[in-house]
């Protein structure tokens, strides 16, 4: 029971009550009573209970201040779509008007209720808001009313309609020549125009041609106050100034409210998509509003519906007086032309229930999207399918500034994308037409940048009209073969029927199809006679097109824009964004879109159903708003934590420390010559050769070849000449022979290993030094070259155990014991990915995609039982190189899924590095080392250059485990 000591009245104490009893057969969902309850409580709660609450209300410029507009409340709900704003449309409606039919000297409440929303459609579908339906409005069909109070709920005055009736009328008759119809209100305007090809607006400039702007002066329409010529004297822009005649505010009222609210004052408005409604402070377009809102169409008509929906409130509670606004919306922020308030939310929202609660609590779908890919990007291509394709563009395809990027060069690259997630629709669509109770098919929604795009889309995926250079969609299921399954959505088309009044029977027939998709058959009266929507049947006859909805078997939608608010589907199962994404908000629209569940049943343990849908190219994060630029600042440095997880400890791998090799050769010595690195002699980093010339330097104090003296070439030639490759080989092995058998561990006789070692030297020199021109085999008596050869030569003279020597074996740190994933523990401020088959949270990106994309192909290969990124981890290989000792760091360690005993690859990934082979060879050193050991398992070592050649890697690498 409802606690009645927060000072209810009787009425909303009955209502309250009546809502959370237990056993109802519509139970609300806690967002709902949440929404509704807040707006009682501001209204109703004992004045201490209000203390420290503040909303702001919205208030007029001071330009309508002074025309006499006043300030009025509103409180905001923000309610993820498919949460059911209908319903808290419902509960407040009846909370206020039996409060009022009760006592009707209390101004905290209303009996007339205006509800606004943005289109037919929607105005239609809140029809059942209207109680004097009796048992089908949703009072009683969602158990909102108890019956016995249905009778003083009739007597209130509910009035429905689109924001639209908000514009004045202009009393004005007759076409562009016709005299002036002076009777209204007069309203002075003045504005610029510019003399263009047509006459159209677009992009908040109005174009006149010459031939109408003459005739338009001609009919005393407009009043010219300055003109703007070129040099030829050709009219460019005029200022003019023009009057056109107005209903008034009464004879608007009159015509919007009279008949249904009459005379009644202190009106409940209940705004219905309320982002839709706010006032803009600049009339100006701003930068990347195309990008924003799609076509010129859609931002004009959205900012024109702000203003309207606004001012239209304005009047009423100027000749009417608002009791309250209740605005209802996902997303109820100031989109655009608000200054630095742009992309901010409300700041008369009162109650948030946004789309993450709804996901989470299951009340929406589950909107699946790209996490990551073969590129190991950090953002996966299909994650923003417009941001990835932008970059592959050439200059000619990607247009100009002012040009949008061409339709076949976007399909091009999206392509991929719609047919793999065209795929997964196949699929489900069969497995849903295997299930008899519901013949419905899953619905596809493509939602495009512009009417061009569109267009190559629809006729590619529907009429099997692919564009030159551009293969058939094959997707057998959207191709209008005989029957309509797939449909194109223009913004325009949406436009023109938001107000019911479409310019042909056409675009009147495709939004009763939009409007219908995914419902099976009308709803119907208590004789079972189908309730078709207002003029369907008729044009239904006209068009000779059948009654049943014909919405009910479009399998794909191609769409400019967002589609429309309030578009109810519940069976989109796949979405794909073909434009770009510059607000959350957007994405937001669009994902919502495809989140009305299909099925509210709850299973047996008391939830609903998961149910998902598949998004591909929407960047949807989550996110409320996006940041509104207004200054430099430097970002904070993202830092991740990387460690352990106890949970996943089926996945750790240990690895011997090993800090050097000891050998007990006796007699013969031998060289792995796949293993030992080669020898570059590169004159990129020694140059053989130089030009030299007098020390006369240019003006800016560097050595010229301009000027006076002669230009000589320097080379090695002159130290060449009376070397001999034998005296090479001799000298080198000497030098070799010395330093390996001052070794502890070597027991040969020094006229037994010099032969060994001069033949290991000459095939050396022969084989595995590769001089680059002008560079000469000669060179390598010259340091560094030497000492590289000799550190080379020396790390790869092994036992020779196929005469019975003892092979080498690897020294372990002993001051440590063996490493392992679970000592992982750092933080870091390099970009990280998830990943499943790893013992740690994350694997650290070192380089830009060639890590990840690997990291995503070891970790979804059937080959790798568990791996690690090999980062903080304490694993490394020793080498010598350049007169130093190194440690060796390879990219992965990967525990392969045999079952023969512990079984690792050790993975390295390399685009080009000087010193591949030398790392190389001290792998196989390190893996032939410890796998004589066999206390450690079995090691493998592979470098890849490719990330499709990882999985190729992973196959060998289980073969050769078995």
């Amino acid at each position: 029971m409802v606690n009645p000591v927060i000072g209810v009245t009787g009425v909303t104490y009955e209502l309250l009550n009546y809502w959370h009893r237990d056993g109802r057969q519509h139970k609300l969902f806690f967002a709902q009573l949440e929404a509704a309850e807040t707006v009682i409580f501001l209204k109703e709660a004992r004045a201490d209970f209000l203390q420290g609450i503040s909303i702001p209300p919205d208030e007029p410029s001071e330009d309508r201040k002074a025309e006499g507009f006043k300030t009025f409340s509103r409180y905001a709900c923000k309610m993820a779509t498919g949460s059911g704003k209908t319903m808290v449309m419902g509960m407040i409606t009846a909370w206020s008007i039996l409060n009022k039919i009760n006592n009707k000297s209390d101004s905290r409440f209303s009996d007339a209720v205006l509800v606004v929303c943005p289109n037919v459609t929607i105005r239609s579908r809140l029809q059942e808001l209207d109680p004097e339906r009796g048992e089908a409005s949703i009072y009683r069909t969602r158990d909102l009313v108890p019956s016995h109070l249905m009778p003083d709920l009739i007597k209130g005055k509910i009035l429905i309609t689109n924001w639209h009736v908000f514009e004045p009328q202009v009393m004005q008759t007759g076409g562009i020549s016709a005299k002036v119809a002076k009777t209204g209100v007069p309203v002075s305007i003045t504005e610029t125009i510019t003399i263009g090809e047509k006459t159209t607006t677009a992009r908040g400039t109005r174009y006149l041609t010459l031939e109408d702007l003459t005739k338009q002066v001609d009919a005393g329409i407009l009043d010219i106050v300055s003109e703007d010529r070129d040099k030829q004297g050709n009219l460019r822009k005029v200022r003019v100034e023009s009057t056109r005649y107005v209903e008034s505010d009464t004879a608007l009222l009159t015509r919007v409210l009279g008949r249904d609210i009459g005379a009644k004052q202190n009106i409940l408005v209940l705004n219905d998509e309320a982002h839709h409604a706010y006032r803009i402070r600049r009339h100006e377009p701003e930068e990347g509003e195309e990008d924003l809102f799609g076509e010129e169409e859609e931002i004009e008509e959205f900012f024109k519906e702000a203003t309207v929906w606004v001012e239209g409130l304005d009047r009423i509670n100027k000749q009417r007086g608002i009791n309250f606004c209740v605005d209802l919306s996902a997303t109820p922020y100031f989109l655009g032309r608000m200054g630095p308030d742009n992309n901010r939310i409300f700041p008369w929202v009162v109650s948030e229930f946004g789309l993450t609660d709804a996901i989470e609590s299951g009340l929406t779908k589950i909107p699946q999207l790209a996490v990551r890919d073969t590129t190991g990007k950090e953002i996966p291509g299909y994650f923003n399918i417009w941001r990835w394709i932008l970059p592959h563009l050439t200059t000619s395809e990607r247009g100009g500034k002012k040009e949008a990027p061409k339709p076949e060069a976007i399909l091009k690259w999206a392509h991929t994308p719609i047919v793999m997630l065209g795929g997964l629709w196949a699929e489900l669509c069969q497995e849903w037409e295997e299930n008899k109770d519901d013949p419905r098919p899953p619905v596809f929604i493509l939602v495009c940048k512009n009417t061009k795009i569109a267009r190559v889309i629809y006729e590619w995926l529907a009429e099997n009209k692919p564009p030159a250079g551009i293969p058939p969609s094959k997707i057998d299921g959207f191709r209008n073969n005989g029957r309509i399954n797939t449909i194109r959505v223009d913004s325009k088309v949406v436009h023109e029927t938001d107000t019911g009044e479409a310019k042909s029977d056409e675009s009147r027939w495709m939004r009763f199809t939009l409007d219908t998709v995914g419902k099976l058959d009308w709803p119907r009266d208590k004789q079972g006679r189908a309730l078709y929507p207002e003029g369907f049947d008729e044009l239904a006859k006209k068009l000779d097109r059948p009654l049943f909805p014909p919405g009910r078997d479009i399998r794909c939608i191609v769409s400019v824009g967002m589609l429309t608010e309030g578009w109810d589907c519940n069976t989109v199962t796949h979405i794909i964004g073909l434009r770009p994404f510059m607000s959350q908000l957007l994405c937001e629209q669009v994902v919502g879109r495809g989140l009305r569940r299909s099925n509210y049943d709850v299973g047996e343990d008391g939830k609903l159903t998961e149910e998902v849908a598949k998004v591909f190219g929407v960047p949807f994060e989550i996110i409320p708003f996006k940041e509104t630029k207004d200054g430099p600042r430097t970002p904070p440095v993202k830092r991740h934590h990387v460690y352990a997880i106890p949970a996943k400890a089926r996945y750790e791998i240990k690895f011997p420390r090993v800090e050097g090799y000891t050998q007990a050769i006796r007699n013969r010595i031998s060289v792995e010559w796949d293993v030992i690195p080669e020898l570059i002699l590169n004159p990129l980093h020694i140059p053989p050769e130089v030009q030299m010339k007098a020390a006369l330097l240019s003006n800016q104090g560097r050595p010229s070849l301009m000027g006076p003296g002669k230009l000589e070439s320097v080379d090695l030639n002159p130290f060449r000449t009376g070397r001999r490759f034998q005296e090479l080989v001799f000298e080198l092995a000497r030098d070799l022979t010395r330093v390996y058998a001052s070794q502890p561990s070597c027991e040969v006789p020094v006229q037994v290993l010099f032969p060994q070692i001069a033949g290991i030297v000459d095939h050396y020199l022969s084989e595995k030094v590769k001089p680059v021109e002008p560079a000469n085999i000669l060179d390598v008596f010259l340091s560094p070259y030497y000492g590289w050869a000799i550190e080379s030569l020396l790390d790869s003279i092994k036992p020779d155990v196929m005469t019975g020597e003892t092979p080498e074996v690897a020294v372990y740190e002993s001051s440590r014991g063996p490493g392992s994933t679970s000592d992982v523990d750092f933080w870091t401020s390099k970009e990280v990915r998830e990943v499943e088959r790893s013992h740690l949270n994350y694997i650290v990106a070192d380089t830009r995609v060639w890590e990840q994309s690997a990291a995503y192909y070891i970790d979804t290969h059937p080959a790798t039982a568990a791996f690690v990124k090999n980062q903080g981890l304490g694993f490394a290989i020793p080498y010598f190189h350049n007169g130093q000792s190194h440690d060796y760091i390879p990219d992965f360690i990967i525990c392969l899924n045999t079952d023969s005993g512990e079984s690792y690859l050790i993975l390295e990934t390399k685009g080009f590095d000087e010193l591949e082979s030398i790392k190389m060879a001290a792998a196989e050193r390190w893996i032939n080392a410890v796998n004589v050991d066999q206390r450690f398992g079995r090691w493998q070592y592979a470098v890849v250059h490719k990330p499709e050649d990882v999985r190729k890697c992973l196959a060998s690498a289980l073969l050769a485990a078995q």
